[in-house]
């Protein structure tokens, strides 16, 4: 079947042969994108034949009968917590983040782990054994555990180059200790190309990474490598072969500057899961999140330590992000915070200032900048602390986003500590939502939080439960 190429407005829908930087007919600008379509021969061809009618009859969802989803382990412990529980066969992975926070690094230890041992096909192989041996065919166990153990010799990893040339990762993969003999790598980056040995060493491989999508190009298409019909025919084309073979793939995305995924919003629909990797690249600590995962919760995250062997899953997680050692300084209050299900505790650091300047500054880290403004105003007008003459500077240690209202009181107590510059005892806990009327609220698994940070020592609570008024709050932990 042969392919042209022809440019189609994503506002209006109007259709052109040729690029123009503006739609004529709905006058939008940048609009025109290019997309791949049937030739005029196999148009009329298939006019002539007569349109097709489709076999797929509508089903009840009762009807319907479920079947366990087999996961392959990718030997990656907080992985497979973001994953679900691990890969699905067919899956397909969109990991994304700034440039040098890890991504290389993560695929390639994931490469080492997934050729050493073919899990998913072991475990559909079983799956496939248990049904004979349902229907009385023992003897079927036995040739069973022949292709298995070929299978786990003949497991290997598509590591396609886009970005790098194959020394390049050859490089990082000697630094990581990598040395599995089943890492199959190819320097290009025509997707058909890619799609044609996908195809050629499907029977083996356990996975395909591809670093990245917006190096992938089509000969359909005569757009430059990066642009939003490349990207979204080629990661369309990749899909369909991996979901074909049912092999898990691994899309690398390239972030913009605003901090999101680079190419067509398409590409994030499109893909099964959506994993985005943060964190501070003058630290240790990368924090995978998952944005989107059609086979698992969105609410998860796995955490690492950055080393010189690579990435490695943090064990003592609850002290992942807290200082080591008590230091008796003002400004410094430990909240917790969900993380999925699990509670983190983090340490919120504030700087008061004085200030000569018409409008004070206000700096966040880690937090939105916003809320930090409507906390001071609570403070300014509920607690008689005058924010409107200090420069304000809010830090989250170690890196982590803070995003959920669970942390208000924390903040709220680490600019009073600082503004009266008195330290708070190493031993409190600060956990709740501080409302406009200076009310603090309960926040969602608030016996968790404080039961977890009892554990790990914090023995003085400051929450919904001990004050009901932030201005009580602070009287408590003797501020004034």
């Amino acid at each position: 079947m042969a392919f042209h190429s022809k440019y189609v407005c994503q506002q209006c829908g109007y259709e052109s042969t040729g690029w123009m930087g503006k739609c004529p007919n709905c006058d939008q600008w940048n609009t025109l994108v290019e997309t791949v379509t049937e030739s005029s021969k196999s148009q009329i061809r298939n006019s002539k034949q007569g349109s097709k009618v489709s076999n797929s009859k509508p089903i009840n969802l009762s009807d319907i009968k479920q079947a366990d989803t087999k996961r392959i382990s990718t030997k990656i412990s907080e992985l497979d917590r973001v994953l679900g529980g691990g890969l699905v066969p067919g899956q397909v992975v969109l990991i994304a983040g700034e440039p040098g926070i890890g991504k290389s690094t993560l695929l390639t230890q994931l490469a080492d782990n997934l050729s050493k041992s073919d899990d998913g096909r072991v475990k559909q192989d079983d799956e496939v054994g248990n049904e004979k041996t349902e229907i009385g065919l023992q003897t079927s166990n036995v040739k069973l555990h022949n292709q298995t153990s070929n299978l786990l010799h003949q497991s290997s990893v598509l590591y396609v180059c886009g970005e790098e040339s194959a020394n390049q990762v050859a490089i990082r993969a000697k630094r990581l200790g990598v040395k599995s003999k089943g890492i199959q790598m190819l320097e290009d980056t025509d997707v058909d190309s890619v799609i044609e040995s996908l195809l050629t060493l499907s029977s083996s491989l356990s996975a395909v990474i591809v670093d990245s999508i917006q190096t992938m190009t089509t000969s359909d298409l005569s757009g430059m490598a990066g642009s939003v019909g490349q990207v979204r025919e080629c990661a369309n084309r990749l899909l369909h072969a991996a979901k074909e073979k049912k092999i898990p793939l691994f899309l690398v995305g390239h972030v913009t500057k605003e901090g999101t995924v680079a190419g067509p919003a398409v590409l994030a629909h499109i893909v099964d899961t959506v994993l985005w990797f943060e964190g501070d690249k003058t630290l240790t600590t990368r924090v995978l999140r998952a944005v989107k995962n059609r086979f698992g919760p969105t609410d998860e995250v796995g955490v690492f330590e950055m080393r010189d062997t690579g990435l490695m899953p943090i064990a003592d997680l609850e002290k992942a992000f807290l200082e080591k050692g008590i230091k008796n300084v003002s400004g410094s209050v430990v909240t917790s915070v969900m993380q999925g299900t699990r509670p983190l505790l983090v340490e919120i650091q504030a700087l008061v200032i004085p200030t000569k300047l018409a409008i004070p500054r206000r700096v966040a880290q880690g937090i939105d900048s916003r809320r930090l403004e409507l906390l001071l105003a609570v403070l300014t007008r509920r607690c008689g602390l005058p924010m409107y003459d200090h420069d304000v500077f809010v830090n989250v240690a170690g890196g982590l986003k803070v995003t959920e209202p669970a942390s208000d009181l924390a903040i709220c107590l680490a600019v009073a500590s600082s503004y009266y510059d008195k330290p708070i005892s190493p031993k409190v806990i600060a956990v709740g939502e501080v409302g406009l009327l200076g009310e603090i609220r309960e926040v969602v698994a608030q016996d968790k939080r404080l039961k977890e940070a009892k554990r790990m020592g914090f023995t003085i609570p400051v929450s919904s439960k001990d004050v009901a008024f932030l201005s009580q709050a602070i009287k408590k932990i003797s501020l004034r």
